[in-house]
């Protein structure tokens, strides 16, 4: 029985189709790093204000929403209840910072950011904590030209809380 790693197997396969994305990752596009960087003050700014409209409007025909311990929220619509419910419990006060874009392909590309800032629990007679994130956004151009949200991904960066 001949026996070929898997990694074998799978690199030729991986070189072939990544290729294409690696001409373009190469090559930096300031007028894609801008639209991502246009997108992502307008999430911050939507964010702050608690606009789940706003918010949407950011998003791809077919996001995916993974926040931290939750399950991901797959599709328009869940995605919406997502922030729907996220909004109705606690009310941001943050700012990002942009750590690197860069293009995947024509159309794709991925940012990687920091958020940081206050979380207030609504209904709660309590002052707001401190919030920190790192995010992880892939943008896929859509056919009217605008950078969207396909997928978005983020953690904590706060120190675990003592008990």
């Amino acid at each position: 029985m001949l026996h070929i790693p898997l990694a074998r197997l799978a690199l030729p396969f991986l070189c072939t189709t990544l290729s294409p994305f690696a001409a373009h990752a190469a090559a930096a596009d300031p007028t894609i790093e801008a639209a991502v960087t246009r997108q992502l003050e307008r999430y911050e700014e939507a964010l702050n204000a608690s606009d789940v409209d706003a918010v949407m409007r950011l998003y791809a025909r077919d996001p995916v929403f993974m926040p931290q311990h939750s399950l991901p929220a797959v599709g328009r619509e869940a995605v919406r209840a997502a922030y729907r419910q996220v909004f109705a419990k606690i009310r941001l006060d943050i700012d990002f910072s942009i750590d690197e874009i860069r293009p995947l392909g024509p159309d794709w590309a991925f940012a990687r950011t920091r958020s940081n800032g206050t979380l207030k629990v609504l209904g709660v007679d309590a002052p707001a904590d401190a919030e920190a994130n790192q995010e992880v956004f892939l943008l896929h151009r859509e056919n009217d030209g605008q950078w969207r949200f396909a997928r978005y991904i983020f953690s904590t960066t706060n120190p675990p809380r003592l008990p």
